[in-house]
């Protein structure tokens, strides 16, 4: 049989793991895809090694694995061919072309891919950038990576094998449940029983539940500037959107119309503009609620990061009527990836959500709710958040001094935190544009026209996250949207 040449194998940069799991890897993909026959030679550990730029180890612990696995045989002194036992690749008739006769945009009874795309300036490769002021992502220096490790691999123990591998239908993890309930709402004022609480996955899965059970049909006041993607959600269950605009202390209840059902808001962080609704507003927006019978929808994203000072009461905390849904999340605190938020409501409302959620994922995984559930006991979580708000502190501070050095108008930031300023460019700017230009010299940031309603939204805002990017990045970072202007 013939030898499989060694300039086939390259490591690729992007691939996650030890060196050894990472050759192991790349040698098994190369069977199961059918470049490597059954029989064939492979390169000896010194010539792999050689040609990769590793150690003679590391490649003999991963042949080792794959001879282990069957994938590899070891022949004495001939050294490794692969395996007769090793996987055959599937052998797949070819594909038989399609007329194309269906009439999708007939068939197709709801759409959901209409409309721009929205990535806010973020492309995939963000992080490559070295000037990203991009929102809502993680900084992988700050994250607790070892401490998250050991709480993953406990949930992962016989102890909580029930929690791991069970189907529980519409159930969520007991122990998440229990301290959400006596130590994450609390620090919002919120006291709710166990029953009044929903894991889900991430804020957008709480306010797209939210939405459905509530919003169809129904006439819904929202914040303008607004998250858009909620205004999206919205519309998919073809809601009558009434845009309010905020001003400095936000959402304006006597704005409201009549004939409101629903009211969307984001009072202790508006999003994107960092105003935070007074305790007269709130007040007052719970009784213009009450006045119309409407709910509330209360989007308390990023309340973790008050570094500066306690952020308010949230605005289900000052509910006596029940009148107020209040999503939560960890995404921002933990990391985005992890997906996982919670959604509070009285009792009624909870179960048909549970209901809603159980007929499309039935529960967010086990194991995830169970390694959550442990990083917040052991008070890993508490650490990771101080050590979180002293990076932004910083970070704000140096991003307030250069915006001021270089004359840009910050039209928006969170008295008590956050981790991102909403910025105003100058007059007839139009910051997509400007976007792209900065894109070019390897700044990223958000342009601030998707946050508006209709089609006269202003175009000279912007946004400027500061959770991703070094603080000596950020002077450079900020010279350059400066000299963009």
């Amino acid at each position: 049989m013939a030898s499989i040449p060694v300039e086939v194998f390259h490591l690729s940069r992007d691939a996650q793991g030890t060196l050894h799991a990472r050759i192991q890897q790349m040698v098994a993909q190369g069977i199961l895809s059918g470049r490597f026959a059954r029989g064939e030679k492979l390169p000896s550990t010194r010539a792999l090694a050689r040609h990769l730029g590793v150690s003679r180890i590391t490649v003999s612990a991963a042949y080792t694995e794959l001879v282990a696995n069957d994938y590899l045989s070891a022949r004495g002194r001939s050294g490794y061919y692969v395996s007769d036992e090793a996987p055959e690749p599937p052998r797949f008739a070819p594909p038989r072309p399609q007329a194309g006769t269906v009439d999708w945009p007939q068939k197709l009874t709801q759409r959901y891919a209409d409309g721009p795309a929205f990535d806010m300036g973020r492309p995939a490769d963000w992080a490559r950038y070295p000037y990203p002021f991009v929102y809502g992502q993680v900084d992988p220096t700050l994250f607790d990576h070892a401490n998250w490790r050991l709480c993953a691999m406990q949930a992962l123990g016989a102890r909580d094998f029930n929690a791991l591998t069970q189907d529980q239908f519409d159930a969520d993890d007991p122990e998440l449940v229990e301290f959400i309930a006596r130590q994450i709402l609390p620090r919002r004022g919120i006291h709710v029983h166990p029953d009044e609480i929903l894991i889900t996955l991430g804020a957008q899965n709480a306010l797209w539940l939210a939405t459905q059970l509530l919003a169809r049909g129904q006439k819904v006041a929202v914040e303008d500037p607004a998250y858009p993607t909620t205004r999206r959600l919205l519309h998919q269950v073809h809601a009558e959107l009434t845009p309010i605009p905020v001003d400095a202390d936000g959402l304006p209840p006597d704005a409201i119309p009549q004939g409101t059902r629903v009211i969307y808001t984001t009072p202790s962080h508006q999003c994107p503009t960092s105003t935070t609704l007074p305790m007269a507003r709130r007040t007052a927006l719970l009784d213009r609620a009450a006045d119309l019978d409407a709910l509330v929808i209360e989007d308390d994203y990023e309340f973790e990061m008050a570094y500066l000072k306690p952020p308010s009461p949230a605005l289900k905390s000052l509910d006596d009527a029940g009148r107020v849904i209040y999503v939560g999340s960890f995404s921002k605190s933990l990391f985005p990836g992890l997906r996982l938020g919670y959604l509070v409501g009285a009792a009624p409302f909870i179960r048909e959500a549970r209901a809603l959620r159980a007929s499309v994922l039935r529960h967010p995984p086990g194991h995830t709710q169970r390694t959550v559930a442990r990083f917040l006991s052991l008070g890993h979580y508490d650490t990771l958040v101080r050590r979180i708000g002293r990076a932004l502190a910083d970070r704000r501070a140096e991003i307030e001094r250069a915006a001021n050095e270089h004359g840009l108008t910050i039209a928006g930031m969170a008295p008590h935190g956050g981790s991102a300023l909403w910025m105003r460019g100058p007059e007839g700017c139009d910051m997509a544009e400007v976007a792209q230009t900065l894109r070019a010299q390897g700044v990223l940031i958000e342009p601030g026209q998707p946050f508006f309603a209709g089609p006269d939204a202003p175009r000279n805002h912007y946004r400027l996250g500061y959770s991703s990017i070094a603080r000596d990045r950020i002077a450079e970072g900020i010279a350059r949207i400066a000299g963009a202007f």
